[in-house]
């Protein structure tokens, strides 16, 4: 890191602490340098943080700094729909996901997603692993499937609270389809979200013409419909 670049650093953690406090600054730590905070982010329970005048004060729980963190990291890692390229996360980022940390998770609701239990279908669930590990850090079960007949089996025999699916699968283009009609078929009535490579205005209409509550290519976006999805039953 040169001086030009650490002066932005220093500029930005300020900026960062002044507009939302000590979970964003761990959050935007966490985003720059991923794997030294791994030890500090599994140790850490709950802590107080004050700084300033001011006496800046917040308190926050580790599942949820983890949340941030690995959402951060989904988000990295997914190339930008437009460009086709990997956006490096910056200060911005940071702010927009724990704007998204903030107001999807409500402090009386954790209990309620610890006892949540997801199903996710996708061929390659290794596409989705940050996607996964950061509702999973908020106490979020989930049960994988890698094809339609598999999901549907799984179905007749547990309840979830809410399914995730891929669009196309091996011998199916339209695999997210099929499966949702084919649980409605059942009479399934499980909130059903669709996330593949498109966040398409059009391919969201269609979604939820066909049953789906919403259909994105973005984790954050996943994330607030996952919990949006828990927290409303």
């Amino acid at each position: 890191m040169n001086a030009e670049q650490l002066t932005k650093f220093i500029e930005a953690i300020a900026a960062l602490i002044q507009a939302l406090g000590w979970p964003l600054l761990v959050l935007f730590l966490a985003i720059y340098f991923g794997a030294p905070l791994k030890k500090f982010l599994s140790d850490v329970g709950e802590f107080t943080f004050k700084a300033g005048a001011s006496g800046l004060e917040a308190t926050a729980k580790r599942q949820q700094i983890e949340a941030a963190a690995l959402l951060g990291a989904a988000s990295a890692t997914k190339p930008n729909e437009s460009s086709g390229s990997k956006m490096p996360p910056d200060e911005e980022k940071a702010k927009e996901i724990a704007n998204v940390i903030s107001q999807s998770v409500k402090p009386n609701s954790l209990r309620r997603l610890a006892e949540a239990s997801v199903l996710w279908v996708d061929d390659n669930p290794t596409n989705n692993l940050y996607e996964r590990k950061s509702l999973e850090a908020l106490g979020i079960h989930f049960t994988l499937s890698l094809s339609t007949e598999d999901a549907l089996e799984k179905l007749r025999s547990y309840k979830y609270d809410v399914i995730i699916s891929d669009m196309g699968r091996p011998s199916d283009k339209q695999a997210g389809y099929t499966l949702l009609a084919e649980k409605q078929r059942l009479g399934d009535k499980t909130p059903y979200i669709i996330y593949a490579g498109s966040s398409l205005p059009e391919h969201k209409v269609e979604a939820r013409q066909k049953g789906a509550i919403g259909s994105t290519n973005n984790p954050q976006e996943l994330f607030q419909l996952v919990l949006g999805a828990i927290q409303s039953d």
